[in-house]
């Protein structure tokens, strides 16, 4: 499969973020992103559920939207980055690069979450502003996949945005483990539950297991 370029493909919706102007935007960017999905997982030829999985399919599983979860974050660009290799849950090793940091906080808690570029996907004209939000929290293992979830990004073009929580989602290997998918680094590690966007299970079932 061709995986990474798939992933990006399939979920890059791009509402996430710079797409959103302000707080009030954020429920709407959520209500398409939750329709986009759907349309992408009920399709046969596009959707990274099993087969088995595919029957019968009715929705992924999500949070209720919670506004708190629409935060305002600044946006700080990093300098003088090196490329590096993005481990993940195969042997390939894509070559990415740090960024900026977006800094923001949860009821309360301060917190930080780094933003990758794809070096070669970067190259793409399309994708040139394309950055890459892979993160831990608290929830993994347990209501959402242990291997972490995604956010879609873009370069902003001011200092302070609007990051909309609600739209994670999960690596394509927590539907299929054959897929090659990015492990959130270290940093990206927020030690906080977010409950808010993709959770594990299908069709209001939890997941067996979320960590395959």
């Amino acid at each position: 499969m061709n995986s990474i370029l798939f992933q990006y493909m399939l979920f890059s919706v791009l509402a996430t973020a710079c797409a959103i102007t302000s707080t009030s935007d954020c429920l709407t960017s959520h209500e398409r992103f939750l329709q986009e999905q759907h349309e992408i997982f009920s399709d046969a030829e596009r959707s990274p559920l099993l087969e088995k999985d595919r029957e019968g399919f009715q929705s992924i599983n999500y949070y209720p939207y919670d506004a708190k979860y629409c935060v305002r974050a600044r946006w700080v660009r990093t300098e003088d980055e090196l490329p590096f290799e993005m481990p993940t849950s195969t042997e390939r090793r894509p070559m990415y690069i740090k960024y900026g940091e977006l800094h923001f906080d949860v009821d309360g808690e301060q917190l930080v979450l780094s933003a990758y570029q794809n070096i070669e996907l970067s190259k793409d004209s399309e994708w040139e502003n394309y950055l890459f939000i892979p993160f831990n929290d608290l929830t993994n293992g347990e209501t959402t996949y242990g291997g972490g979830r995604y956010l879609d990004f873009e370069i902003p073009e001011t200092e302070w945005i609007t990051l909309n929580l609600n739209n994670t989602y999960h690596p394509l290997c927590s539907y299929d483990h054959r897929y090659s998918c990015p492990i959130p680094p270290e940093e990206n590690m927020l030690d906080v539950r977010i409950e808010a966007g993709v959770k594990s299970g299908i069709n209001g079932r939890p997941a067996d297991n979320s960590e395959h």
